[in-house]
């Protein structure tokens, strides 16, 4: 009997805040390093962000050798395939995921959903109420902050107490976080999450620019970071702060 995966969303009202970015690197680790079996669906309906970086990473790989060469090295030692992506709108994901999931002969650990970044998106609640578990990126901006925490607040006081969803729970955690920053802004802010009864999660992301390195042919030689074909090289990986914040991931979902 195949196991039932989890559902995790990286959701936000806001776009532009790394909630592709984030679906794409962490599911990468967690499939090609790590060993879980995940897939990812990507709602964000019209952009499929990660659809389109799953379409330029198998065009580079055929026509670059020492891409090949890789994937060649990486599907030979794994034993196992890219990990699918599946586009959908918001509104037909979970009903996706059902089919999807009645069709692979294999289990499934994470079935991973990034979504749009607008509540406005047909059927974006209903789906959220579906899912496990909503991890929800926030940076120090406080049109991002108002709106992201009231979203979240309605989610975690009308859905979750309200008993009419499968969330488990709902995790903000701190990304693009610049150094230079004071302090107390944050701490500001996470008192007014305390105060609304959320949750952020310890670890941060730091703001650098690799997470928008993906393949390419002008970047051949250059180390991978972003990518649904490879994970994260593990020489990048050290001050980007993700295995630190998968490690508290898995924790939070019980993994």
């Amino acid at each position: 009997m195949k196991k039932e995966p989890t559902f995790i969303a990286f959701s936000t009202q806001k776009g532009g805040v790394g909630k592709s970015a984030m679906t794409t690197v962490v599911a990468s680790i967690l499939h090609y390093r790590m060993g879980y079996n995940v897939a990812v669906f990507d709602c964000d309906y019209p952009q499929w962000s990660i659809a389109k970086t799953r379409e330029r990473d198998m065009k580079l790989i055929l026509e670059k050798e020492r891409f090949k060469r890789q994937a060649y090295i990486q599907f030979t030692e794994l034993n196992k395939k890219a990990y699918p992506v599946i586009t959908c709108r918001a509104e037909e994901a979970v009903a996706k995921s059902e089919m999807f999931l009645s069709e692979v002969p294999i289990g499934y650990d994470f079935l991973f959903f990034d979504m749009p970044g607008t509540v406005n998106s047909a059927g974006i609640l209903e789906t959220l109420s579906q899912m496990n578990y909503i991890f929800s990126p926030i940076i120090a901006d406080r049109l991002v902050l108002e709106s992201t925490l009231s979203f979240m607040n309605v989610l975690n006081g009308v859905l979750v107490k309200g008993g009419k969803t499968k969330i488990k729970d709902i995790r903000l955690f701190w990304n693009m976080v610049d150094g230079r920053e004071k302090s107390e802004l944050y701490s500001h802010y996470e008192n007014v999450i305390k105060q609304l009864d959320l949750s952020c999660m310890t670890t941060s992301i730091p703001d650098t620019k690799r997470f928008r390195k993906e393949l390419s042919a002008e970047a051949e030689n250059r180390l991978t970071f972003r990518s649904t074909l490879f994970p994260v090289d593990k020489r990048l990986v050290k001050s980007s702060r993700l295995e630190e914040f998968i490690i508290e991931l898995l924790q939070i979902v019980k993994q």
